[in-house]
């Protein structure tokens, strides 16, 4: 685990361990306050209340098997092979209990043949993004498989099961906030196609009560007083701490493949801007950024539109939003996933390049074997499953109505294929050769930051195109209209 046997904080293992000791040893009024027995400085708790009850049922658990692993301030950067058998296999429950089912059900909902449903989900649990950080890097996947259910309730018409679903995984991490826009404008523009003098605003009130009622359950410890309530808040949403506090290399340049921090190669955002000026900038190119997505689904609401606009706006978030993490790439992977029948070469391509991204992330964790098996064997899986070079025709990438809007030009769409694919294999071959050079290479003594740096320039260039392309096909979609029908 990255940080291990290195004092003082240890590494995102000993966070996910102390939130255990914490949440177990103090009193619910304490677990998001500093005092004399929760350091806030040492990893203190920054997720939403699920999160923290998830930690004290582990604790409760871990008690029951050692009491040392979870003992007030001794047990801090405790490590041993029968804690990380025990900490690797929460990990795992959390995975059968929530994630995988989530899967499964998904692919085995689609309409498709039997084949294609296996290849989904195959491909799906494959995806080396997710096993590199859930059981490498060590996080839950808990967030990411409760908004999967949301998903899944939603195509079935059980908006209210949805509703709940993604309130809770927007209450075990906050950074679920990606997915929100899509989930309450898809929500919303069903009730308007349903009519708000009737049943669609039966519905709404029906959705609003329910959100209301999750979150109220979810938050009911801390409504003691405003207090506590706001506290919670503060360590959710440190804005305070600027543009990069969420990077995880402070000095500069920051290694994350985000707008922001490509650009402070160039320009030094932290010196030239405020804090509060850097917030108001990136909202509102985030919001900019979005908005058109979100007016075609209010207007056009269809689960196709819906699934795309997950990936667009979780994108736009990653890119342009405040303090990102590397990791909150996996926000946008996800919903990749979700299409990988539809766009099988798009797909394939994006969870290629958001797990090449984490790389400087992955190589300090010491997971360099796992990154380059895994990643191969992604690649080999989805191009025997879907035939993935066969499909990068107009049509097969969902931009023939595009291609048909620039009239003219659509003469140029016919050496599209064969365009798509060199750029494919120039991009698979330059991530290659950067994750060789950044594991075999010591970089020069003037530029010790020249791969990782690389690293995210290339992954942020990837993304800025990924999003037009995930645009295009949403803003020039004629099946939306199409479904509007079915929801009506």
């Amino acid at each position: 685990f990255l940080g291990a046997g290195k004092p003082p904080l240890y590494g995102d293992y000993e966070a996910q361990r102390h939130w255990q000791e914490v949440t177990y040893n103090l009193p619910i009024r304490q677990w998001y306050f500093n005092t004399s027995d929760n350091n806030l400085m040492y990893w203190g708790l920054d997720y939403p209340p699920l999160t923290a009850y998830h930690s004290f049922v582990c604790a409760y658990v871990a008690k029951l098997i050692n009491p040392d692993w979870i003992a007030l301030h001794t047990s801090r950067g405790y490590e041993s092979q029968p804690h990380k058998l025990f900490m690797r296999t929460t990990v795992f429950v959390a995975d059968l209990l929530v994630y995988i089912p989530a899967v499964v059900l998904y692919c085995f909902s689609l309409k498709e043949t039997s084949t294609k449903k296996k290849a989904s989900a195959l491909c799906i649990l494959l995806y080396p993004g997710l096993i590199l950080i859930d059981h490498g890097h060590f996080q839950y996947p808990l967030s990411l498989g409760f908004a999967l259910w949301g998903v899944i309730c939603l195509s079935h018409d059980w908006d209210l099961l949805g509703s709940a679903a993604f309130c809770l995984a927007l209450n075990y991490k906050q950074m679920e906030l990606y997915h929100s826009l899509p989930f309450f404008c898809y929500l919303l523009g069903k009730c308007f196609k349903k009519g708000l003098k009737g049943k669609g605003l039966v519905l709404l009130t029906k959705i609003a009560g329910t959100v209301v009622a999750s979150f109220a359950v979810c938050w009911l410890p801390f409504c003691t007083d405003v207090e506590q309530i706001m506290q919670v808040l503060r360590r959710l949403f440190p804005i305070d701490r600027g543009l990069f506090e969420a990077c995880m290399f402070s000095s500069p340049p920051p290694r994350l493949a985000n707008i922001w921090c490509s650009l402070s190669v160039l320009i030094k955002i932290k010196n030239v801007i405020s804090p509060q000026t850097q917030l108001k900038l990136s909202f509102a190119v985030t919001f900019l950024s979005l908005l058109p997505t979100c007016i075609k689904l209010t207007v056009q609401p269809s689960l196709r539109g819906f699934k795309f606009a997950l990936v667009s706006c979780a994108l736009s978030f990653f890119l342009f939003s405040f303090q990102v993490h590397e990791k909150s790439i996996l926000l946008v992977s996800v919903p990749v996933c979700l299409i990988i029948n539809e766009i099988p070469f798009m797909a394939t391509w994006f969870l290629l390049v958001s797990t090449f991204s984490m790389l400087p992330l992955l190589l300090k964790d010491g997971l360099l074997l796992p990154y380059a098996v895994t990643m191969l064997a992604f690649l080999l899986v989805c191009g025997a499953s879907f035939s993935i070079f066969e499909k990068t025709s107009a049509e097969d990438l969902q931009l023939k109505p595009f291609s048909l809007s620039l009239k003219g030009y659509v003469s140029w769409f016919k050496s599209f294929p064969k365009v798509v694919r060199s750029l494919f294999l120039l991009s698979v071959t330059l991530m290659g050769v950067l994750s060789l050079l950044s594991s075999a290479l010591h970089p020069p003594q003037r530029l010790p930051d020249l791969f990782p740096l690389a690293v995210s320039l290339i992954s942020c260039l990837h993304f800025l195109l990924f999003l037009v392309y995930f645009n295009i096909v949403i803003l020039w979609d004629s099946k939306n209209s199409k479904s509007q029908k079915k929801i009506s």
